[in-house]
């Protein structure tokens, strides 16, 4: 991630537009089910400004397990949906994104939807936003973190 803090998301994001999706796979390290969040996904919210996206993870493709979002939540801070906290991660500023306690981000753990591990993150825009319009819109995908991985092989990393 890009991060920049309270007042300024990264543009080096990939907008998912209303109700678009993205599937990611991981090839070399998986996320498992860890002390603590596993995985953290990175929007660009700053100040207000927030679009958020519905997380789900798979292992293997086929049965997708999605972490509950509450969208329709601002007030309390949209629960389970990511693209509700700033980002603080940026390797080039020396801020890990792969550490929770300094990284910001949305963090999602395993066990929460009842799997060990994940080789596949869906991100699907919540249609909940307020923020459509060109050049861009809905959840801005900044990057995602594996906090908890192994290999593929089962190999530690």
């Amino acid at each position: 991630p890009q991060g920049g803090g309270e007042s300024s998301g990264s543009l080096d994001v990939l907008s998912l537009g209303r109700e678009g999706v993205i599937v990611l796979e991981f090839t070399d390290l998986v996320a498992v089910d860890g002390p603590g969040v596993d995985l953290l996904v990175f929007e660009n919210p700053s100040g207000t400004f927030f679009e958020t996206g519905v997380v789900a993870v798979t292992d293997a493709g086929v049965v997708w397990k999605e972490f509950p979002c509450a969208a329709d939540d601002p007030d309390g801070g949209f629960p389970g949906c990511a693209g509700a906290h700033v980002v603080y991660g940026n390797p080039a500023m020396g801020i890990s994104a792969t550490d929770p306690s300094v990284a910001g981000g949305d963090g999602f753990d395993l066990s929460l939807v009842g799997l060990s591990r994940a080789r596949f993150v869906r991100i699907r825009d919540s249609g909940k936003n307020r923020f459509y319009g060109p050049p861009g819109g809905g959840f801005d995908l900044d990057a995602v973190a594996v906090v908890n991985g192994r290999l593929v092989d089962g190999g530690v990393p």
